[in-house]
C-alpha cells in the first residue's frame, strides 16, 4: 500500500525535524518545507494527502497562505495548522478557509500522531464540512472549568441549528464571543456574519437599517446566507421589535420603497443582560418567543475564577502577537490575587488590565504589587454615592448600584474586614458573604474570627 504523504511547512528547523523524523518512522512520506516559498514549490510539484502549516512564518504566515490556495482551489487535502499562539480570530478564520484541525506548540506526540490519523480519515470528506466539524479546543470559552467545558458542549449542540438563539450575561462576560463562537462552528460559518447595536435601530432609521432600501442594502439583506447579530436585544424600541418580528414571522423582508418581497436567509444570534431573562413588559412577547427558541447562559467570571491564570496567559499571548507588545509573564502571586479578585467588569476588565500592564511595560515577571497597584487605581476610580445618578436608573440597577456603593465604601471603613462589616452593616457573615460576591464587590481580606 502507497504511503499517505504529507508536506510539514515550518520555518523552524527544529520542528520540522522533529515532525519528519516522527512520522516518518510512522510509516509516512514526508516532505518539509522552511517557508511559504517552498510550500507552494512543493504543492505544484507534488500532490499531497496532508498539510501540517504553521501560522507564524516571516515571508508569508500560514492564514495567508491558506487563503491563496483557498482561493486558487489549489489544495485537495486536508490542512492542520500550527502554532504557539493561537487565537480566535485566527483560528476561525482558518476553519473558513478549509483548516481540520490545530496543533497547538509545544508538540505532542500523542496529539500530533492522533491529529494526523484523524485528518487523514477524514481526508475524503468535503473540506466545508471538515472545516465546521473541528475547532480547536482552545477557542472560545477559554478554561478547563467545569462550567466552561458545560458551555463548549451546550454551544456545540445549539451551532448545528438554525433557530434564534439570545445569549443572556453580564456586561463583558464574552456574550459575542459566544454568538461568533456558535457562527464559526455552525452550518453557516461560510456566509457573512453581520453585527448591530440594538439601540441603534431607532424609530426613524429601524425600517432602513433592517430592511435597505431598492438602492441600498439592509442588515438583513447583507447577512444573507449568514449570521445577523444583535447586541442588546433589550433595548429594541417598539418601531424596530414590530418590523423584526413581521420578518421572522413571513421568513421574508420588502426594502422600503420597494414592493418585491425577499427570502429572509440568515440566522439570528442576540444578546440579552440577565434581567432580560422572562421580561414581559415593554417587549413584545411573540417577538421575545422567537427569539429564545434556544439560549445560552455566560457566567460572570467571578463564578469560574479557577480559570484566571488561564484567560492571563491567553490574553496576554493574543495581544503580543496583535500588536507587538513586548513579552511579559504574570508571577503566580499575582495570578492567585486576581483569581480572588471579584470581576465587577468580568473577561473585557480582565483583557483590558492585561493590556495596560503590557503597555506600561516593566520587568519581564509581572508583581503582586504591581497587580495591587492597579487594582487599587480602579477601586479609587468609583464614584462616591452623592455622583451617581441613582434617579436616572431602573429601580433594580440603582438598588445594585447603591447596595454596591454603600458596601464598597463601608469595606474601606472597616479596613477590608468582612467581620466588622457584617457588624457595622447588621447582617449575617454568610449572607453578607453571598451579598459581596453577587454584587462583584472585593472581599479579600475577611477577618478572624
Amino acid at each position: 500500500m502507497t504511503a499517505f504523504r504529507i508536506l510539514v511547512v515550518d520555518d523552524e528547523a527544529d520542528i520540522r525535524t522533529l515532525i519528519q523524523e516522527i512520522l516518518s518512522e510512522e510509516g509516512y512520506a514526508v516532505t518539509v518545507a522552511a517557508d511559504a516559498r517552498q510550500a507552494r514549490g512543493a504543492v505544484e510539484a507534488d500532490g499531497f494527502d496532508l498539510v501540517l502549516l504553521d501560522i507564524w512564518m516571516p515571508d508569508t504566515d500560514g492564514i495567508t497562505l491558506l487563503r491563496e490556495w483557498d482561493e486558487a482551489d489549489a489544495l485537495k487535502c486536508p490542512v492542520v495548522m500550527m502554532s504557539g499562539h493561537g487565537t480566535v480570530d485566527t483560528a476561525v478564520e482558518a476553519t473558513r478557509l478549509g483548516a481540520s484541525d490545530f496543533i497547538e506548540k509545544p508538540l505532542s506526540l500523542t496529539k500530533l500522531l492522533r491529529t494526523v490519523e484523524r485528518s487523514l480519515e477524514e481526508g475524503s470528506r468535503p473540506r466545508t464540512a471538515s472545516a465546521r466539524a473541528a475547532l480547536p479546543e482552545m477557542l472560545v470559552p477559554v478554561g478547563r472549568s467545569r462550567t466552561m467545558q458545560t458551555l463548549r458542549d451546550h454551544a456545540q449542540r445549539i451551532a448545528p441549528h438554525d433557530a434564534p438563539v439570545t445569549i443572556f450575561g453580564e456586561s463583558g462576560t464574552g456574550r459575542e464571543a459566544f454568538a461568533r463562537h456558535i457562527h464559526a462552528i455552525g452550518p453557516r460559518a461560510k456566509g457573512p456574519w453581520i453585527g448591530v447595536v440594538a439601540a441603534s435601530l431607532t424609530a426613524d432609521t429601524a425600517a432602513t437599517q433592517l430592511f435597505g432600501t431598492e438602492d441600498a442594502s439592509g442588515v438583513l439583506e447583507r447577512a444573507a446566507g449568514g449570521v445577523l447579530f444583535i447586541n442588546d436585544i433589550a433595548s429594541l424600541g417598539e418601531t424596530a421589535q414590530g418590523l423584526l418580528f413581521s420578518a421572522l414571522e413571513q421568513r421574508a423582508w420588502t426594502p422600503v420603497g420597494s414592493t418585491r418581497p425577499r427570502d429572509l436567509d440568515l440566522r439570528l444570534l442576540c444578546s440579552a443582560p440577565p434581567e432580560f431573562e422572562g421580561r414581559r413588559e415593554g417587549f413584545r412577547q411573540d417577538l421575545y418567543s422567537h427569539l429564545t427558541v434556544l439560549t445560552l447562559r455566560v457566567p460572570p467570571l467571578r463564578d469560574y475564577a479557577e480559570d484566571v491564570p488561564d484567560l492571563l496567559r491567553y490574553f496576554v499571548d493574543r495581544l503580543i502577537d496583535a500588536e507587538g507588545l513586548p513579552l511579559r509573564r504574570v508571577s503566580i502571586a499575582a495570578q492567585n490575587r486576581l483569581r480572588n479578585y471579584p470581576w465587577p467588569g468580568n473577561v473585557r476588565e480582565l483583557k483590558n488590565l492585561v493590556h495596560r500592564l503590557l503597555i506600561l511595560g516593566g520587568d519581564e515577571e509581572i508583581s503582586l504589587a504591581e497587580i495591587e497597584a492597579e487594582l487599587e487605581v480602579a477601586a479609587s476610580a468609583s464614584e462616591p454615592l452623592v455622583k451617581q445618578d441613582l434617579l436616572a436608573m431602573p429601580l433594580r440597577e440603582a438598588r445594585e448600584q447603591f447596595e454596591r456603593a454603600y458596601l464598597q465604601q463601608q469595606l474601606q471603613l472597616c479596613g477590608g474586614k468582612v467581620g466588622q462589616l457584617a457588624k457595622r452593616v447588621g447582617m449575617e457573615r454568610t449572607h453578607l458573604y453571598r451579598k459581596l460576591r453577587s454584587l462583584g464587590v472585593d472581599f479579600r481580606q475577611s477577618a478572624e474570627d
